[in-house]
């Protein structure tokens, strides 16, 4: 009796002791040396994606400027690959970017349950959801929206889209779609809509350059983190810049780069 409880505990612990071995044949990640190795943080992001990459070199975008910034932490140059299809699709499996190119994806990327199935995120340093415009400061409601016109600036972030299109639909908005933020914000100033519709991060660049008014678009739509995409199984990397973006979010730094951008209001 006593040997086949033996054996029967033995057979029971076959299953976790193979777990363990598999662990442990594991090859080792080596993300953190290979880019320290290169002596570069290779980053892909669309060519421009206002206020996260501008395109302009002198305040190139907040995601640039972070990025730089954690890169100079960890002894590493930053180089930058254009992927167009990334300022064209939500949904990263359509970007069609690889290992090869990079190791960081960035430019407003919204860490919602989509990108999360196939990325890591970094911890983030914004959130983010549907934000409305107003050329005053005054609050506005769901009543106040009801039948006005309004401009929407829909842009690839993978926001929730269809949640949006429905709100805008029960309260019979008037809805004109802008190609952009610059024809959203000339919308407002020439008076063609009552409000202004768009991703809470452009929505503040917007208003801050004109002295408007911004605030999260009334309802229950949802909010997401904003953060950099790490490929999966990179775990040192994204543990090293993870810990470089957590110190820059405590003293302040991060808080300061987005100031720069989108004023006082985000």
């Amino acid at each position: 009796m006593a040997r086949r409880g033996l054996w029967r505990d033995v057979l029971g612990a076959l299953p976790i002791l193979g777990i363990l071995a598999a662990v442990y044949l594991l090859p080792t990640d080596t993300s953190l040396s290979e880019v320290r190795r290169v002596g570069a943080l290779h980053v892909c992001l669309p060519p421009q994606a206002p206020p996260f990459v501008t395109g302009d070199a002198k305040a190139p975008g907040i995601d640039i400027e972070i990025l730089q910034m954690l890169s100079a932490d960890l002894g590493l140059a930053l180089a930058r690959t254009e992927e167009p299809a990334m300022a064209r699709d939500f949904n990263p499996r359509a970007w069609h970017v690889t290992r090869a190119a990079c190791e960081v994806l960035a430019g407003g990327i919204v860490a919602s349950p989509m990108t999360r199935g196939f990325l890591e995120t970094s911890p983030p340093y914004a959130e983010t959801g549907w934000a409305v415009i107003t050329t005053n400061a005054k609050e506005i409601d769901w009543q106040q929206l009801h039948g006005r016109k309004l401009g929407v600036f829909v842009p690839p972030s993978g926001l929730d889209r269809i949640a949006l299109a429905s709100r805008l639909r029960a309260e019979e908005i008037e809805v004109s779609i802008l190609a952009g933020a610059d024809g959203l914000a000339a919308g407002l100033r020439e008076g063609r809509f009552d409000a202004a519709v768009t991703e809470r991060l452009a929505a503040d660049a917007i208003a801050a350059r004109a002295h408007w008014a911004v605030q999260w678009l009334p309802g229950d739509l949802p909010r997401y983190p904003v953060a950099f995409g790490l490929w999966k199984g990179d775990l040192t990397l994204k543990r090293a810049l993870g810990a470089a973006l957590e110190q820059h979010l405590r003293d302040g730094t991060v808080a300061a780069i987005r100031a720069r951008y989108l004023g006082s209001s985000s």
